[in-house]
């Protein structure tokens, strides 16, 4: 059984991710693929309670905040996500380690070469397959984000952080074109949801035997 595919949905706060990710596996979906969704932290009981942990802090020191993703992360993947792809399932899942590198590297300012050394220690340098990246402008994303109501700890980060967070998303998508697609999240849902389809049909061809 060949494996599956992992994909990612990444961006900043109110770029539209958790909206396009039904679409998408909708989308994978009626072309005949067995899909599991999930996200990031969370995914697996354990990683649920950190996430809980995590969102609830408001003083975690920068090292604690991403060694505490890790654990969350590690869980996720031995228990969740590698074995659903070695069952051929395709993984669909809200942030991965880019998050890792956007928001603890880029936001809290933690060497890209620490977290590259827990990547490689706890998930064997473990990389989705594909990654949308979901941008837009700082003020866009947290306008939306804000008006859905109730915010989050990291969407009542400054703008100053999240505008770190957006430009190490972008050095990500630069340094690793192929894997990491940038996808206009300014435009009408409809536009960007065609972007997302033309992605996913040219790795649903390359992908299937």
């Amino acid at each position: 059984m060949k494996r599956g595919c992992f994909i990612t949905l990444e961006g900043g706060e109110g770029v539209g991710k958790t909206t396009n990710l039904g679409y998408i596996r909708g989308y994978l979906v009626s072309r005949g693929i067995d899909v599991v969704v999930t996200r990031e932290p969370g995914g697996v009981p354990l990683a649920e309670e950190l996430r809980g942990f995590i969102l609830a802090q408001r003083s975690l020191l920068p090292e604690a905040e991403l060694l505490l993703m890790f654990a969350a992360r590690v869980h996720h993947f031995k228990e969740k996500i590698d074995p659903a792809l070695s069952e051929g399932k395709w993984v669909i899942s809200d942030r991965f380690t880019d998050a890792s590198y956007a928001y603890q590297g880029g936001g809290r300012g933690i060497a890209w070469q620490r977290i590259g050394y827990l990547e490689d220690w706890l998930l064997d340098g473990r990389r989705p397959d594909l990654t949308l990246l979901f941008d837009a402008p700082v003020e866009v994303g947290l306008a939306r984000a804000r008006s859905r109501g109730e915010t989050n700890r990291f969407e009542e980060e400054e703008r100053a952080f999240m505008e770190r967070v957006r430009q190490a998303y972008l050095q990500r998508w630069r340094e690793e074109p192929e894997r990491i697609r940038k996808i206009d999240a300014t435009l009408p849902l409809p536009q960007v949801q065609g972007q997302i389809a033309r992605l996913l049909d040219s790795i649903i061809d390359t992908w299937r035997p």
